[in-house]
């Protein structure tokens, strides 16, 4: 292998060299390193997802709640159904 060969070899190692370096700067600039505390606003992101779990937990509670209720509406006797709905009245 000549000069020629050997500076190739170089020139693309460092090639790689700088591309890896690259990615791993833009990568923890992204994500930040291991370890490393939330900001403001993704607490408070956090904060609003967590009121919205707790939202649609509830809705979902309500929503088997009556899915049960019309589960045993459709599987009752009708006498027995028309009889309720009597009652309540």
């Amino acid at each position: 292998m000549g000069p020629t060969g050997t500076f190739f070899i170089v020139i693309i190692a460092m090639t790689m060299v700088a591309f890896i370096v690259a990615t791993w700067m833009k990568t923890r600039a992204t994500h930040g390193h291991v370890g490393s505390q939330p900001d403001a606003a993704s607490l408070r992101h956090i904060e609003l997802l967590s009121a919205e779990n707790e939202g649609l937990k509830g809705k979902i509670s309500r929503l088997e709640e009556r899915i049960s209720v019309l589960e045993r509406i459709a599987t009752d006797p009708a006498a027995r159904t028309a009889r309720e709905i009597d009652d309540l009245r």
